[in-house]
């Protein structure tokens, strides 16, 4: 199953995802998305931490305003892309 990093304070998302097979880390720091297929954050600290430029060769999410089943959703779509 993929791998996702997913920003820390984001327990509802990391759990849905579990829940949905997925291997989740969190994410702290920009190298915690090394390994990964895609990173979900929240927009609401994205140029604080500096997520702007992660760096990963999957997508990267940007789960403002939806709730933790539209980002598995948004996640599987991604993913099967």
């Amino acid at each position: 199953m993929a791998k996702i990093a997913v920003e820390e304070g984001l327990t509802d998302v990391q759990e849905a995802l579990k829940s949905k097979g997925y291997d989740v880390v969190t994410l702290r720091q920009k190298s915690d998305a090394k390994q990964c297929d895609c990173c979900v954050i929240s927009g609401v600290d994205r140029n604080v931490m500096g997520m702007q430029d992660i760096a990963i060769e999957g997508p990267v999410i940007d789960c403002d305003g939806m709730d933790a089943n539209q980002v598995c959703e948004e996640v599987e779509h991604r993913l099967s892309h």
